[in-house]
């Protein structure tokens, strides 16, 4: 039998935009999405905006005993900026009995609340001051962090920043699926390096409220795998690592940009404004914990005929395509748990075996009714099987010394996923967007509930 450590924590991960609901009421101000689906409701899977996600808002009372139905000690999620803080300066009283509400009941039911400040929902205030491309959002989301840590450090003591900010760089400013869509690589490192210094001082504001616990960072992060061992395709695999992983985990843990990395922005022509002062913060603002997103590997090889300078990405590296892979065929993305061993070792050697956790992992498929039993429940067996064996290599990496200490599931109910809506599901819970979003457990949350209750499988 695979065990675990008593105080492991098992639980699962989702944030506020996507399931809160409530978008524009409450005293909520608008966010991009808000926004973008104003805007081009068309772009959105049928029609899906952020306007009511899973309901959360009215219904984390029943979600939270669901949680403990479940097993779950631990359930991560974010506080909407754009909620707390609706023009950036005035506290919302309305937002702050929400969540201080909702976090009490998790802990009256032995569930320990992760609080993260940003996922993916930048306020609409402060897009049209120029977003993450103004050096004011470092500032602004100090601020919020300040305030987030006044209202709610008495309850919450594992706290993030970010969630994947390698993500909301690419897809708003390299692929155009996030707003505001623009296909700029010199302005998404500017946004990158904002994103990074607006997370170095929220650690620091973090060390000066003097709260209870710990700081740290959730990244999607992996050690890029290469087509073969050329020196070109090698290549591609450091460059894949110095922007996707090293990016942020070096400065996070390390307290440093690596020099390799400014060294092919400056070769490229791609170096960010920097201020005076900013490399003594990063390196006085490290973190005491790494959250791990994992669902896919990266796979590159060398491009074949690449600008220079680098216009994009894939003047760097470029995807390669495994002949051998296992694919989740509703997203595409390969399953290979191998990578969780891997992850698991580099955290050991590389970054001073850093407690580290994972954050989110998890499988999203198309049409789930189909795996409706008589009862009326869905039999995943599919998501028990992904579990499993990322759970085998995960555990292995543990033995082997690796210092994690949670395992959290992407995601407790289905949620909203940006413009994908609720195309894909994900959740230990189903929820009928046409039955006042009536929670139904599947069969994997209640093969997790065994799993927790023994610590193992």
């Amino acid at each position: 039998m695979i065990k675990f450590p008593d105080d492991f924590l098992w639980g699962a991960a989702a944030s506020a935009p996507q399931t809160e609901g409530h978008s524009l009421l409450n005293g909520k101000s608008a966010t991009t999405w808000d926004k973008w689906f104003e805007m081009n409701p068309e772009k959105f899977n049928q029609d899906q905006g952020p306007k009511d996600t899973s309901n959360t808002y009215e219904m984390y009372p029943e979600d939270v005993e669901n949680m403990k139905k479940i097993g779950m000690n631990s359930y991560r999620t974010s506080i909407s900026w754009a909620r707390l803080l609706p023009d950036g300066k005035t506290l919302n009283t309305e937002a702050v009995t929400f969540y201080r509400s909702y976090f009490q009941d998790m802990l009256n039911h032995g569930i320990e609340p992760i609080i993260n400040l940003f996922h993916f929902d930048m306020p609409w205030w402060l897009m049209e001051k120029g977003g993450w491309e103004n050096r004011e959002s470092v500032t602004d989301f100090a601020y919020y962090a300040k305030i987030a840590f006044e209202q709610f450090g008495d309850l919450i003591h594992k706290w993030t920043t970010f969630n994947e900010p390698i993500v909301h760089i690419e897809c708003g400013y390299l692929l155009g699926f996030h707003y505001p869509a623009i296909v700029d690589m010199k302005k998404a490192i500017q946004v990158g390096y904002h994103t990074l210094m607006a997370h170095v001082l929220a650690v620091q504001e973090f060390r000066k409220s003097q709260v209870k616990g710990k700081i740290g960072i959730i990244l999607n992060v992996l050690p890029a795998y290469s087509r073969s061992d050329n020196p070109e395709d090698l290549q591609a695999k450091k460059n894949s690592d110095l922007l996707n992983t090293r990016s942020f985990l070096d400065p996070a843990v390390l307290g440093m940009i690596p020099d390799d990395l400014v060294t092919l922005l400056k070769d490229n022509q791609l170096l960010p404004v920097v201020e005076s002062g900013d490399k003594k913060l990063i390196h006085e603002n490290t973190v005491d914990f790494i959250g791990i997103n994992y669902y896919q590997p990266t796979r590159v090889q060398a491009p074949v005929n690449p600008n220079y300078p680098a216009k994009m990405p894939d003047d760097l590296y470029v995807p390669y395509d495994w002949p051998d892979k296992k694919i989740n065929p509703y997203r595409g993305w390969e399953i290979y748990p191998q990578a969780l061993y891997d992850i698991a070792i580099m955290m050991r050697d590389q970054y001073k075996n850093i407690p580290w956790y994972v954050s989110e992992n998890g499988m999203g498929v198309a049409d789930e009714a189909r795996f409706k039993n008589n009862q009326g429940m869905i039999e995943d067996n599919y998501r028990i099987d992904f579990i499993k064996e990322h759970l085998e290599q995960l555990h292995k990496g543990m033995e082997a010394g690796s210092n994690c200490f949670g395992y959290h599931m992407w995601t407790f109910v289905d949620c909203w996923s940006w413009l994908n809506g609720y195309r894909n599901r994900y959740g230990f819970y189903s929820v009928d967007l046409d039955n006042d979003f009536k929670r139904t457990v599947k069969k994997s949350g209640l093969w997790f509930k065994q799993m927790t209750g023994q610590n193992g499988f």
